[in-house]
């Protein structure tokens, strides 16, 4: 497969200007303030048709393969912090796959539609105080009356929390097994009970509000649900295999901009009568990292065109999210190192890219999850926990 045919490439220029025009111009502030504005931004997006590429064209789409979203991803992080490509990879990548694969038409026409012509904001509800990697561990509950779910519950770390219009949430329908007692629904979030409680204070991804929310007997149709009952926890680990594809692409251009940068500022910066670049273990440790970004590139590039093909890449995207997290914090930290003192300081662009990097381990399945997944999959687990 390649990333790099007429079609891809025109892609890969529009998504670029965007990002040098739109964004970049304004990271500093947004980071400062603590929040961009989402929903100016996404119909900026959602007019030169980057917010549903992979979707139907009768809900706006434009209906193309999922390599052009690898694509998109790859181009977006060159938008100078974290924050801003994930708010934009949940709205596309995370809380609308399952909504477009199995929801009704009525429910796609209402939600999905207005969220590629960029004219709402969506968020992803799944992780919990007591549940965040352990997805089959979620409390929020939804309760059958009538024609309608009343949902009682929370929700935390959620990206574009508090500007999101509405939420793809994953609630408990039932008292059966962890993996077949949840449903996903979607949740208006101006609807009477649901409360954005607070605005949480990161250590990275300034840029991109995250929020906590209750749900007080919060009262939806039932017709708001996506498929079937009972399915949810399937409907997620679908989910999962783009979010994280997404999040591998996303990763590279970044991680080619901190060396990029770290090179820059090391081929200035004097110590003991020569620049700091000319120590063979910096110049030979930044090409170690290079090559590394390159091979996370081809698994990132062979994960997608299986998943294209219509092969299950569940082993191959969770090696995709272990390997861009570790890399994402190997080649902050060495880069930061050089850069000294002033690595350390708050404004520089190494020292933003050593915070929001750091989240990539974490959100969307730990590293443990992802080993473990791996060692699943490979029957290397201890029989009785396989």
């Amino acid at each position: 497969m390649s990333l790099w045919t007429e079609e891809h490439q025109m892609l890969r220029d529009t998504v670029r200007r965007f990002v040098e025009t739109e964004i970049n111009p304004n990271v500093d502030e947004w980071e400062e303030e603590g929040m961009f504005p989402a929903h100016e931004l996404f119909k900026k997006a959602g007019n030169l048709g980057l917010l549903g590429l992979n979707r139907e064209e009768k809900y706006g789409g434009r209906k193309l393969d999922y390599s052009l979203n690898v694509a998109q991803s790859e181009e977006l992080g060159g938008i100078e912090c974290g924050g801003i490509p994930m708010a934009i990879g949940v709205h596309t990548d995370m809380c609308t796959p399952a909504l477009a694969r199995f929801g009704s038409d009525a429910l796609k026409r209402e939600y999905l539609a207005p969220s590629i012509s960029g004219d709402v904001v969506g968020c992803l509800g799944v992780s919990e105080a007591s549940a965040g990697s352990d997805v089959a561990n979620i409390q929020t509950r939804a309760r059958r009356d009538g024609d309608d779910y009343v949902i009682n519950g929370s929700k935390l770390w959620i990206t574009n929390g508090l500007q999101a219009d509405w939420m793809c949430a994953l609630v408990k329908t039932s008292d059966g097994h962890p993996h077949t007692n949840k449903s996903m629904v979607i949740i208006p979030m101006d609807a009477p009970g649901v409360s954005r409680v607070r605005k949480l204070n990161k250590l990275g991804m300034r840029s991109s509000d995250t929020a906590e929310i209750y749900f007080d007997d919060v009262r939806i149709p039932v017709s708001n649900r996506i498929g079937d009952e009972g399915v949810g926890f399937m409907y997620q680990m679908l989910q999962f295999q783009e979010e994280r594809l997404w999040a591998g692409a996303n990763s590279l251009v970044g991680l080619e901009n901190i060396i990029k940068w770290t090179i820059e500022y090391t081929r200035q910066r004097k110590a003991f009568k020569k620049s700091i670049l000319d120590n063979q273990v910096v110049h030979f440790r930044l090409a170690e990292l290079s090559t590394e970004i390159e091979a996370l590139r081809a698994l990132v590039y062979r994960a997608t065109e299986l998943h294209i093909a219509g092969e299950n890449v569940t082993r191959l995207a969770s090696m995709v999210k272990l390997k861009c997290g570790r890399l994402s914090r190997e080649v902050a930290d060495s880069c930061l190192q050089y850069w000294g003192g002033m690595g350390f300081m708050w404004e520089t662009k190494v020292s933003r890219a050593f915070r929001d990097t750091r989240l990539v381990s974490i959100g969307g399945g730990a590293d443990e999850i992802m080993l473990s997944i791996i060692c699943k999959m490979d029957g290397t687990l201890p029989e009785k926990k396989r």
